[in-house]
């Protein structure tokens, strides 16, 4: 029998439709169609369509360990939203608090450039993405690693200049939606059209930038090091990339 103590911890598999489903959609509809009075109620209606967002937060950090700093400001963004509305607060509060999130990480990763763990590094340049060992024993023996160091600290300022958009898009869309004072049904409607807007109008172009940030890294590594991309890919990811090709064709195992 297997010790508790020597339980691993499960991969995290990317599920973006059940995250897009669990964060933006269901709480919306809450939001915008049962918190009349007929139906949930204001307050209950809150309460239930946020516990959706925090309840996967909390689930992903417990059943993952995905104990990271933007992971934990996002469910802190959650409860402030709810303390807002059952506080009743002005709704500039709203915009404030949704403008200072990504403000906060962009922030966050600004000073960590000067620090000895970057967070361009965590989340982009790691070893779960890509072989970071093979690539710096190239770029040594090429005697390129201040060349792409200075790249990368570009790849720095170009990710915080994302959660810089981000910031202006998420205080400039929260004064333009929600205009209702709290604690009402129609701040409730307005808090899930926000939500509902805010994904294909900030998080898709954010998400296209952190791409574009992310190509702008392997074509230095490319060029500098010489290496394909399915070259210098994590070993864990071409282990699976092989027994994917294995398993769709059946005769090249035989």
């Amino acid at each position: 029998m297997t010790s508790p103590g020597n339980t691993a911890t499960p991969d995290h598999k990317p599920r973006p439709w059940v995250d897009l489903l669990v964060s933006i959609v269901i709480p919306s509809v809450i939001l915008m169609k049962f918190s009349g009075d007929e139906y949930l109620g204001n307050v209950n209606a809150l309460l239930i369509g946020l516990a959706f967002p925090l309840g996967w937060g909390l689930f992903e950090l417990i059943r993952y360990h995905k104990k990271n700093f933007i992971a934990v400001l996002g469910l802190i963004s959650v409860g402030l939203t709810g303390g807002i509305g059952l506080m009743e607060l002005d709704p500039q509060w709203l915009a404030i608090k949704e403008a200072a999130v990504p403000a906060v990480i962009g922030l966050a990763v600004l000073i960590s450039t000067r620090t000895r763990y970057p967070l361009v590094r965590t989340l982009l340049y790691n070893p779960s993405v890509l072989d970071v060992d093979k690539i710096h024993q190239s770029l040594e023996e090429k005697g390129c690693v201040d060349e792409f160091e200075d790249r990368l600290l570009k790849a720095s300022y170009y990710f915080s200049g994302t959660f810089l958009f981000s910031s202006i898009m998420n205080y400039v869309i929260a004064r333009w939606i929600v205009v209702s004072p709290a604690g009402t049904q129609a701040f409730n409607e307005e808090l899930g059209q926000m939500t509902l807007v805010s994904y294909p109008m900030i998080a898709i172009p954010s998400m296209i930038m952190m791409m574009l940030i992310f190509y702008y890294l392997w074509r230095t590594i490319r060029r500098l090091t010489g290496y394909t991309l399915e070259e210098v890919m994590a070993p864990h990811l071409l282990e699976k990339e092989e027994k994917k090709k294995e398993s769709e064709n059946p005769v090249a195992r035989k």
